[in-house]
Parts: C-alpha cells; structure tokens; sequence
C-alpha cells in the first residue's frame, strides 16, 4: 500500500533513498528528504507491506506531467513487484497526468513498460 511521507518516517526513507545511485552522500540525502518535506511540487510516497516500510517512490509535479525522481525497493523484497505496484499506485493517484521517468528511473521504469505495457514513458 502506497502511503504519503511523514517526517516520522524519515530515518527509513533516507535508508531506502541510499540506494539510489545519485543519493549515496549523507548530505546529498538531507538535501534530498529536505525538499520532500518543504517543497509543494516534490511528493514522496512509502510502500508499505503489514507494518514494514519496504519502497519508496519519490516524484515532482509539473502541471500535467508527474516526473519519477526516486524509486527503490529494499534489497531483501526485491523481485517481487513492488516497484511495479509503486508505479501502478501512482498512476492511480496522478490519474490523468502524464507520468515519466528521469535518468535515474528511466531504466526500471522501461522494464516495467516493456512487461506491463501501460506506463506512459
């Protein structure tokens, strides 16, 4: 279950933003969470499974296109559709908006495509 941000969730979001490439340096990661919390445009939501956080997906709003910043799923539940799940919950959430990938998300998101058939980018 996709949930939105909350900064008690804060230590576990930035675990799982870790292992984002581009978000490996503690302070880039303060920046990152930073912006989530302050900024209208930027939205991080939090998978959920029973009570553990095991994905994020992390995304910036620009009219009518929804641009995918972050995702990551925790190493020990990849494999297992939750990523693709995150992306199907937010075209749910962002219905009528057009959602794409940046470069960092690009690759999951063409995997995703490419099995599924239905992501827009």
């Amino acid at each position: 279950m996709l949930i939105r941000y909350k900064k008690a969730f804060e230590k576990i979001a930035m675990g799982l933003l870790s292992f984002m490439p581009n978000e490996k340096d503690i302070k880039k990661l303060q920046q990152t969470i930073k912006q989530y919390e302050q900024e209208d445009d930027w939205q991080l939501f939090l998978w959920k499974i029973d009570d553990d956080i095991v994905g994020l997906i992390g995304v910036t709003i620009h009219n009518e296109t929804v641009e995918i910043q972050h995702i990551s799923v925790n190493p020990s539940h990849r494999l297992q559709g939750i990523g693709k799940n995150m992306l199907k919950s937010l075209k749910q959430i962002y219905e009528g908006k057009k959602i794409i990938s940046n470069e960092y998300t690009a690759a999951f998101c063409e995997i995703c495509e490419k099995e599924d058939g239905d992501f827009d980018e």
